[in-house]
């Protein structure tokens, strides 16, 4: 029940400018289980709610090392500017996705002990944000990308 009430009273996002290379540098120090290497992208300072932000982020990273640490994979993250947004991904060297199906069902848990509100929580996030939330199988080496894109 906790978990779906966290669902139900995602507030709305409070903006305030945040320089995308120090939220995710803030995010990447927050996991010790794994050293996270960061593809550093261009200056970019857009209007969001860090603390929103950094939560997204914060389970994007999660998600990506404990797979990882099953294959005794590796994690990057970085950034990009297209255009008038910013592209944030998240690369794991993982197993990859099994069902695909079922990413963003609420509850919806492969891990042990889960709740299944995390890629849920993630994309309402994303989507309050003016933004998108994806994840794919990568094509070029096993694993998983998560991409989250931002209006500038």
């Amino acid at each position: 029940m906790s978990a779906y009430a966290t669902l139900a009273r995602l507030p709305k996002p409070n903006p305030a400018p945040v320089n995308v290379g120090e939220w995710i540098g803030r995010s990447v120090k927050l996991e010790t289980r794994l050293k996270i290497a960061v593809t550093a992208g261009p200056a970019v300072t857009i209007s969001a709610d860090v603390d929103q932000l950094e939560q997204l982020l914060i389970n994007l990273i999660r998600n990506a090392v404990d797979a990882s640490l099953e294959t005794h994979g590796a994690v990057e993250v970085g950034w990009s500017r297209q255009g008038g947004q910013v592209d944030v991904w998240v690369l794991d060297e993982g197993p990859g996705i099994s069902n695909t199906g079922n990413l963003f069902v609420p509850f919806f848990t492969t891990k042990p002990g889960g709740s299944g509100i995390g890629l849920v929580l993630s994309r309402q996030i994303a989507e309050a944000h003016g933004g998108e939330l994806t994840l794919r199988n990568r094509t070029d080496t096993r694993g998983c990308e998560a991409r989250l894109r931002l209006p500038l």
